[in-house]
């Protein structure tokens, strides 16, 4: 038996949505892709969303909204993928890295707090894993950091401190107090990839909160522009009756989503509450099982939040590198895939190339350094996650 780390849940549902649209002869960004607009912004209790290509799209396109380039600073954490901070690279602002909290996967918050300065324009939070970050206590740092904060643009001078401009890529469904991600932070982009709960193969949406004296709708047409070569009509709109002519406003990005991918989207968002709570079910069985065996993991479920159950994060208390590796071996042999998340950007090449070194990050190092994660998806059928627990107990059992 063999199993796969995250293969796509895939149903004859999709397949025969994306028949329909391909059948259809609109294929490119069209009525697909604005229904599942519209049924997102429902879902998460917001007005608009706006589905791009990638989570990458969505999160530079939120930057690119509130005018932070060159001379801002953005501060993100450092135990996450490259996509969370490489988008502050691509609109020119100054990367900023905050360590993890010792033993725990979010950003050391009180470091958040001291590295802001009157360049901060936004910070990027990560639910890593699906878990929602501490919103209340980043919204109070960005609160109590007002007198520092100078405006570049409308959208800024409205939101009136720093921006939190959530990294939401695991946490499609999580909530947060009661509340839906997504609707929490100023910003929030999902991603839709292949591995992700929710996919339409590549993909992404951003949502946003309603801004005093910001129109939902004009953030909404700016996206589209940034979205489609600053070109002043999409697709859709130029096939109305003598309606051809269109402007082009600026010399921007093209990173729309397809109606292919929507059609996708339409019928995994159909089917995503049951796959909320299969994952919610293989997590408990999880967790009754290894954390008796001394084995750390995330918790998903509190008073506080509900995860999205994303990624089954462990850690194996008190082994080095080579043991956690070794341990990702055996596992292997056995037919189970597994992975690591995240490798701290400041052990990537083109994050040393920028200055950082892991030696200035030693929570986010220790914390990888005895990471696991187990696959968790809802393809997984019940045998296979025995043999999960089984053979992840075993292999522990052996390096210790």
């Amino acid at each position: 038996m063999n199993v796969p780390f995250s293969p796509p849940d895939i149903s004859e549902a999709e397949i025969n949505e994306v028949a329909e649209a391909l059948r259809s002869g609109w294929i490119t960004t069209g009525p697909r892709v604005k229904e599942l607009e519209r049924r997102i912004a429902d879902y998460i209790g917001v007005k608009k969303a706006c589905c791009l290509n990638s989570q990458t799209a969505c999160a530079e396109m939120a930057l690119r909204i509130l005018g932070i380039g060159e001379g801002d600073e953005v501060i993100t954490t450092t135990y996450t993928y490259t996509a969370t901070a490489s988008v502050v690279c691509h609109v020119g602002a100054k990367l900023v890295l905050v360590d993890t909290q010792p033993n725990c996967l979010e950003m050391d918050y009180d470091a958040l707090e001291k590295a802001i300065t009157e360049k901060t324009k936004a910070i990027i939070p990560v639910d890593l894993g699906g878990v929602p970050c501490d919103y209340d206590r980043i919204f109070e740092i960005v609160e109590c950091k007002k007198n520092l904060f100078k405006p570049n643009n409308d959208i800024q001078a409205a939101i009136g401190r720093i921006a939190v401009c959530a990294d939401t890529a695991h946490a499609f469904g999580a909530k947060w107090h009661g509340k839906m991600v997504g609707s929490i932070a100023d910003f929030s982009s999902f991603s839709f990839h292949a591995v992700k709960n929710l996919t339409t193969a590549e993909g992404g949406v951003l949502t946003w909160r309603t801004i005093d004296g910001i129109d939902d709708e004009e953030i909404y047409h700016q996206l589209q522009l940034l979205s489609l070569h600053g070109q002043s009509k999409d697709a859709l709109a130029k096939t109305k009756l003598g309606a051809w002519e269109y402007d082009v406003v600026g010399t921007y990005y093209k990173c729309n989503m397809t109606d292919i991918m929507g059609a996708i989207g339409l019928k995994q968002l159909e089917r995503y509450p049951k796959m909320l709570e299969r994952r919610k079910e293989i997590i408990r069985r999880y967790d009754e099982a290894l954390r008796p065996l001394g084995i750390q993991t995330l918790d998903h479920y509190t008073d506080e939040y509900e995860s999205s159950g994303h990624l089954y994060i462990t850690r194996v208390p008190d082994i080095t590198v080579e043991q956690r590796n070794e341990i990702i071996t055996k596992m292997a042999e056995q037919g189970v895939a597994t992975n690591v998340h995240y490798k701290p950007l400041p052990m990537h090449t083109a994050y040393k190339k920028l200055g950082f070194d892991i030696k200035d990050y030693p929570n986010a190092y220790n914390n990888f350094a005895n990471e696991i994660t187990l696959p968790l998806h809802t393809c997984l059928t019940d045998e296979q996650v025995e043999l999960v627990i089984n053979e992840y107990g075993k292999a522990v059992e052996s390096i210790r």
